[in-house]
């Protein structure tokens, strides 16, 4: 989780869900934070794996892959709060969150980019783009300039986006639709997405690197 912001377009709704988050906070504040980071990337994990195995046995594993992720962004949000909570905000917490959360953007991002859901030069591009988000909010703090959270895509958007496209792609196949074509051209519901990741990761990347280089002296 970034911890101190979810995303552009998703921070300004976080306060929506603290009717969910603040009572599941208070219900877990016996849990270590770092445990419950491992759990999301645990989750991210195995979901990540049932959609690389999904593409023939997509009736179970996609929505359970989609459950999973759910659960994993759940926790994901989970961990922060249940640290301000208890007391046990430190920076090493918050190193240890960054870590896992790139693992798991990896393990899921990752998995659909080399499945048969998704063409594998695209998956690659998206997985650049989504890398390139996250290290330009980073090394803007590295250099002194303050965490980058700011662009289109932050990880809070990345994982809703992630989650509708797994039902998405569910629900079609219910309707024997794979992919739809378009100029003569195949595509799948990931592979939208994975488009999206691509051109608006990359586009998010440059936006922090251009912002965090104006406010450097």
């Amino acid at each position: 989780m970034e911890r101190g912001g979810a995303g552009l377009v998703l921070d300004a709704k976080r306060s929506s869900v603290d009717f969910i988050m603040d009572p599941a906070a208070r219900a877990f504040r016996g849990v270590s934070p770092n445990a419950i980071s491992a759990m999301a990337l645990v989750l991210a994990g195995v979901s990540g794996v049932l959609i690389y195995f999904s593409y023939d046995q997509w009736q179970v594993l996609l929505p359970l892959a989609g459950i999973l992720m759910l659960a994993s962004g759940f926790l994901d949000g989970l961990d922060g709060k249940v640290a301000r909570l208890t007391g046990k905000s430190s920076k090493r917490g918050d190193f240890i969150d960054h870590v896992f959360d790139r693992y798991a953007d990896i393990l899921m991002i990752g998995a659909v980019a080399v499945s048969a859901w998704c063409n594998i030069y695209l998956g690659l591009l998206a997985v650049v783009g989504v890398m390139l988000t996250s290290y330009m909010g980073t090394q803007a703090q590295a250099v002194g300039a303050g965490r980058q959270y700011g662009g289109i895509l932050g990880r809070a958007d990345r994982m809703v986006l992630m989650i509708l496209a797994t039902f998405v792609t569910w629900v079609l196949m219910f309707f024997d639709i794979r992919s739809f074509t378009i100029a003569s051209y195949s595509i799948t519901v990931f592979e939208v997405m994975m488009l999206w990741f691509a051109i608006v990761g990359n586009l998010t990347a440059i936006q922090r690197a251009v912002s965090t280089y104006r406010s450097l002296k």
